[in-house]
């Protein structure tokens, strides 16, 4: 009934009960994971990991990328070894990938140069992406550059993507809705201070929109402080419902049927 369509399982804070977790999210009505595939960065032998979770539960889906934290590190044995990754039957997007400026671990132009590279790789393996986005405090920077650079090297590829973990505005939604992206929504919604992201979950329309939990990250209310897992995003879907008028059990279905018809 319901699918997490962005987690990171395969991180040590998982390494003591992973089955567990892939246990209790089955109980919870998880019935599609999609685990993302940044590992631990470059050179540390990890970006197969999400992989070798989908080969193991056949409801759990996978993505290979560098994240923009990461980009720096990125040398092109590691390109080459995304390129090949990428030919897994159960990889199904590029990500995640993007552009950080909140933290700036990786230089500003080499984010944007690792991020249009990853691009043109996912084109030419027909991926779609999947998109870490995160300005500087009280900045448009990373969104300005983000959009930038979707028009200029992505719009064309008609693959579209997913703009995972969304924080931005309704003015935000309408460029990526424009451009044919998912809008993601995690745990996050369920924060107080977090009505820009209610006010934009509001807007899309249910048929553009995907549910993660971006786990360990994040967990919703009332699971805030402790660490996230894929059970919890039936909280993320409470709140939707909440906002849309309808059942959490809709808000699963509808979000499934979009995963399941995006990702064929």
């Amino acid at each position: 009934m319901y699918t997490d369509s962005h987690a990171h399982l395969d991180g040590k804070r998982f390494d003591a009960d992973r089955a567990e977790v892939f246990a209790r999210a089955k109980e919870a009505g998880v019935t599609t994971i999609l685990a993302i595939g940044n590992g631990d960065g470059p050179g540390t032998g990890t970006l197969d990991c999400a992989i070798k979770l989908a080969q193991q539960y056949d409801w759990v889906y996978a993505t290979v990328g560098v994240h923009p934290h990461e980009a720096a590190l990125a040398k092109q044995k590691d390109f080459d070894q995304l390129q090949q990754l990428a030919r897994e039957p159960k990889v199904v997007a590029w990500g995640e990938i993007g552009l950080d400026y909140f933290y700036d671990h990786s230089p500003r132009d080499t984010q944007q140069r690792v991020f249009v590279q990853q691009m043109e790789m996912a084109r030419a393996n027909k991926l779609p992406i999947i998109i870490h986005n995160r300005p500087s405090d009280n900045s448009e920077d990373a969104w300005d550059d983000l959009f930038r650079l979707l028009r200029q090297h992505w719009a064309s590829s008609g693959l579209g993507g997913v703009l995972h973990c969304f924080t931005g505005t309704v003015e935000h939604v309408r460029a990526a809705l424009d451009l044919g992206f998912v809008i993601s929504f995690a745990g996050n919604i369920t924060y107080p201070k977090a009505q820009n992201i209610r006010d934009a979950a509001a807007t899309v329309p249910l048929d553009r929109m995907f549910i993660e939990t971006d786990c360990p990250y994040l967990a919703p209310v009332p699971y805030r402080g402790k660490r996230n897992e894929p059970a919890f995003v039936v909280e993320t879907a409470r709140q939707i419902a909440v906002l849309r008028e309808l059942s959490p059990e809709e808000v699963g279905q509808q979000t499934s049927q979009n995963f399941a018809d995006f990702f064929g």
